[in-house]
Parts: structure tokens; C-alpha cells; sequence
């Protein structure tokens, strides 16, 4: 098996840190269409990450659902992607969760410390940095923290502060200044515990927001940290789910493993997961009950739709799941105006919310570029749907 160079940013044949190459292999057909790592246990060995980091990661940035089973050792990206793709999102994990931020070395280890940040300690050269602390992933790691954590507990975080200082690299002025308001800090979280990350996003104008500063750098985190925003407040209704299993994803394997399932019988499932008109069930949902005939079986799911689209979030919601399930399918794709007509004609999807879905195409649930395609596809039913709008308008000036 062909190895690569931990990280990419190195040419060298004799460079010390190797990592296997990415294997991918796309199993099913249709909705049902998924990508298996083969190797991705090998690979995380070789980062020394657990598995589950990086493939949650695939999830994040294609905006896909994972499945990571340890025990059969089988970790599943929902939808069809090629390995270069993969391994191309493999190498912006490793940026921000491997390579040490001083020396650039992936001999670090991740600590979660009391006030559930997260710093990158480094066996290379000694320093404690803080890590990334803004990207979906640090919430699931913040959860589920690798096994070397040291929690608030004497264990790594303060052995590396005795070797940065044996070292003469003591630790930073502005990291003492962090460990001095820590009560103040765990104040402040215990009375905004209703707000998810909120502890995240403040650190994210910290140490972090200087690590790159060109315009180009800048710009990217503006981007990325406006993105993460908005996603925490447009789904702060079915946000992070409490400590267990994601009920989401439950869902989804659900309807994945039940293709035949009645209405009632799904309805009876979301009941019992309490996500019944919860925006993030809409999504999967859609991307779950339908095959290529999906115009015509739109109609005869239109009562169970219209359960769980209840509010315009929903639709928004119903919307991103349509557009996850027609890039995944050329057929689907072909039939995309006929698709959002459907929608429209079992009231399920407002006009007003069809037009202001189809004005600006978003990354939120595909790339911006699948987005746009998804947009020129269905934009003769737009285009109708908008004149239509005017002429109605345009009635009731002249009554």
C-alpha cells in the first residue's frame, strides 16, 4: 500500500511521518448510495487520532452523515466520494487537528482541559498550543475526548508546561492570563449552559485568529467562523443532542434499514426519538424515503411531509435535503424542476420560501458549486413560479 507524507506540505522521500493513502470504495445505488474507508483505522494509527475524528470530519465538511462501527471496523460517508476528494479533506483535518501550530510536527496529542477547550500538546518540541476550537469536530471531541486527555486532571497539559519551562519556552502570557480566569470563565458557562458552544465562539477572536495573517487567511476564518455561526443559530432547535447516541442519525438508520416502512410506522419512530417537526429530521427524511421516482412519490408522502414541515425553517430545511438527494443522483437531477413542483403542488413548500431559496445558492448542505447546479436545474419552475407571483400581483392593482 502506497504511503503519502502526514500532511502533504512535504516533498521529501525520506520524511519521517508516513501515513497510508486513502482508499475509498462506493457501495449501493440510488439514496442509498455510500462510501466505505477501508483503511481508515490504519490511518488514524498513523496520526494517532481515533477513527471516529477524521470521519466525522468527512461529515462536517460534505455535510453527510457518518456511521463509525470500532467494532466491525467499518466507518461509512453517506453519498458517493472519490478518494482524491477524501484525501484532499483528510489533509485539512491534519492541519487542524495533528500538526503542532509551533514546529509542524504531527507528534502532538489533544488535551481537553477544565474549561473544555482544546490544546494540542507536542512530544517534539515541547509546547502547548491552543488547538481548534471552532470547527464542528471540536464539539464532538470536546464530548468525546481521546483517551490521553488530561481533563483538569495532573496528566499531559502540565507535564508540558514543565518541559516548555525546563526548555526555556515557557508558556505564553496570554494562555497564564486563561488559566487566571478560569472560575470567571466556568461562571459564565454554568449561566449560559442553554447556549450551545458559546464558550467556542468567543475563543475563536483568541490566540487562534493571528495564526495566518494574510489577507487570504483572514478572510477564510471570517468565512468559516461566520458559517459556523449561522448553523448554530438556524438550528438551535435540534442542535447538539444530549449525551448518547445523535438521534438524527438513529433516524436515518431507521429509515435506511426500514425502505418499506409505513407513514405510520415512521411517525411512531420520530415520536419515540422526539424529533417530530425538528428542521434536521426534515432533512434526513428526504434523503432517506425517496427513490427515482421521487416526483410521483412525493404525493403519496405529502401527508407525512406536511407533519414534519410545519414552520418556513422546516421548508428551508426540506429544501437542503432535496438538494443532498439530487446531486446524488444524474436521473434525480434530470427531474429537479418536476421534483420542486411537486413539492409546491402538495402544499408542502411555500412560494415565497421557493423563491428566496432559489435567489442565492448556500454551502449549508452541498458545496456552493452543487448548489448553483441544483438552482440552473430547476430554474424554468422559478421562473414560472415568479411570473405567476407578478401576474397575480398585477390582478389585484387593477381590481
Amino acid at each position: 500500500m502506497a504511503n503519502l507524507n502526514i500532511g502533504g506540505q512535504s516533498d521529501d522521500a525520506f520524511y519521517r511521518y508516513k501515513m497510508p493513502k486513502l482508499i475509498s470504495k462506493i457501495e449501493g445505488k440510488g439514496n442509498g448510495i455510500k462510501t466505505v474507508i477501508p483503511n481508515m483505522s490504519d490511518i488514524a494509527r498513523a496520526l494517532s487520532r481515533p477513527s471516529t475524528y477524521p470521519t466525522k470530519y468527512f461529515g462536517c465538511e460534505l455535510g453527510a452523515q457518518v456511521k463509525c462501527d470500532e467494532k466491525t471496523d467499518r466507518y461509512i460517508v453517506n453519498g458517493a466520494h472519490d478518494a482524491a476528494k477524501l484525501q484532499q479533506l483528510l489533509n485539512g483535518f491534519i492541519q487542524k487537528f495533528v500538526l503542532c501550530p509551533s514546529c509542524g510536527n504531527p507528534e502532538t496529542d489533544i488535551i481537553v482541559d477544565k474549561t473544555s477547550t482544546i490544546m494540542m500538546y507536542c512530544n517534539a518540541c515541547g509546547r502547548r498550543n491552543k488547538g481548534e476550537n471552532v470547527h464542528k469536530l471540536a464539539t464532538y471531541i470536546v464530548k468525546n475526548p481521546p483517551v490521553n486527555s488530561a481533563y483538569g486532571k495532573k496528566g499531559k497539559g502540565e507535564k508540558a508546561d514543565k518541559k516548555s519551562k525546563k526548555n526555556g519556552t515557557s508558556t505564553p502570557p496570554e494562555e497564564e492570563e486563561e488559566d487566571q480566569d478560569d472560575d470567571f470563565t466556568k461562571k459564565i458557562k454554568e449561566e449560559a449552559a442553554a447556549i450551545p458552544d458559546a464558550d467556542h465562539y468567543k475563543s475563536a477572536l483568541g490566540d487562534d485568529w493571528s495564526v495566518d495573517t494574510s489577507a487570504e487567511g483572514t478572510a477564510a476564518r471570517m468565512k468559516e467562523l461566520e458559517g459556523n455561526v449561522k448553523t448554530q443559530l438556524t438550528l438551535d432547535d435540534d442542535d447538539e443532542e444530549e449525551d448518547g447516541e445523535n438521534p438524527y442519525e438513529l433516524f436515518g438508520i431507521y429509515l435506511e434499514e426500514n425502505p418499506k416502512a409505513t407513514d405510520a410506522e415512521i411517525m411512531e419512530k420520530a415520536n419515540e426519538l422526539n424529533i417530530v417537526a425538528k428542521s434536521r429530521a426534515v432533512t434526513v427524511l428526504v434523503q432517506c424515503i425517496f427513490t427515482d421516482d421521487m416526483a410521483r412519490e412525493i404525493k403519496t408522502r405529502s401527508s407525512l411531509l406536511r407533519k414534519f414541515v410545519v414552520n418556513e425553517k422546516n421548508q428551508k430545511a426540506l429544501l437542503g435535503g432535496m438538494e443532498r438527494v439530487l446531486v446524488t443522483s444524474k436521473t434525480l437531477m434530470l427531474k429537479a424542476p418536476l421534483i420542486l413542483k411537486a413539492f409546491y403542488d402538495n402544499d408542502i413548500l411555500e412560494e415565497d420560501v421557493i423563491l428566496k431559496w432559489g435567489e442565492k445558492p448556500t454551502k449549508k448542505y452541498v458545496s456552493r458549486e452543487e448548489a448553483k447546479d441544483v438552482r440552473t436545474r430547476v430554474e424554468p419552475f422559478l421562473r414560472w413560479l415568479a411570473e405567476a407571483e407578478s401576474e397575480e400581483d398585477s390582478e389585484e392593482e387593477d381590481e
